[in-house]
């Protein structure tokens, strides 16, 4: 029997499953082959970014603002996700219960836990798969995002945890209770966002996994987790510029 949640759970076993098979798989590893696997996810994750970002040229969210105003829009979202998130040390705060849950599951600090759980965390709930699908599963229209999202996660999570270890894994706690928060709100609200909204918060999603990307190459390591806020800035500033600008 499905339920609102159902997707979610499927999600969350999935994200497990898969960061199990890369566990064991990850040991049979060189560290160079684990290195390689984690450049190979910031190439895709580079490319799911540009891809996000696209949805700045999506015809509802031109049509809703004024000429020159989508770029307008994501900027600022980004600005005050990133203000708002810093004040609220968001970053710092998914590190520590990183450090917390290494204490319990990685003792020995044999694996990056706290990279894991952070880095996983983040790619598994940025995007609009997670947002839409939890949405639309609280509003009993179907899960069919979320378990597209499921399929996707799964085989992520074994190419993460190879190389990441067990962090992954407990990274479906965040999973769980932020697809659960939509999952809620798409129960009690109903369908909150229009078109233009959703494509603004693809496009804030997309620039955020460009920083994951940049964090997983090694090449700037990006306070990603700071700019979350952003995400919910988004369609309700683009609300306000169709409604006033």
């Amino acid at each position: 029997m499905i339920f609102p949640g159902f997707g979610t759970i499927i999600n969350i076993v999935a994200i497990i499953l898969g960061s199990l098979i890369g566990i064991l798989l990850g040991k049979k590893f060189k560290e160079d082959t684990k290195n390689l696997i984690t450049d190979v996810l910031g190439f895709i994750t580079l490319i799911s970014g540009a891809a996000a970002i696209y949805s700045i040229w999506n015809v509802d969210f031109v049509k809703a603002v004024p000429t020159g105003w989508t770029l307008l829009t994501v900027l600022g979202a980004l600005l005050l996700g990133a203000i708002v998130g810093s004040v609220l040390n968001i970053e710092a705060r998914l590190e520590k219960a990183g450090e917390k849950l290494k204490s319990k599951f990685d003792p020995n600090g044999a694996s990056p836990f706290v990279d894991g759980f952070v880095s996983a965390s983040l790619i598994f709930a940025i995007g609009p798969l997670a947002i839409l699908g939890s949405i639309s599963d609280g509003m009993g229209t179907g899960i069919d995002q979320l378990i597209l999202k499921s399929m996707l996660d799964f085989f992520a999570a074994i190419a993460f945890a190879a190389s990441l270890g067990w962090g992954v894994a407990v990274s479906a706690v965040a999973v769980g209770v932020y697809q659960g928060i939509w999952t809620l709100l798409g129960f009690g609200l109903g369908s909150i966002l229009s078109d233009y909204q959703i494509a603004a918060m693809t496009a804030v999603g997309g620039v955020m996994l460009l920083g994951i990307a940049l964090r997983l190459l090694k090449i700037r390591d990006i306070a990603v987790g700071n700019l979350l806020p952003a995400l919910a800035i988004a369609p309700a500033l683009a609300l306000l510029v169709h409604q006033f600008v």
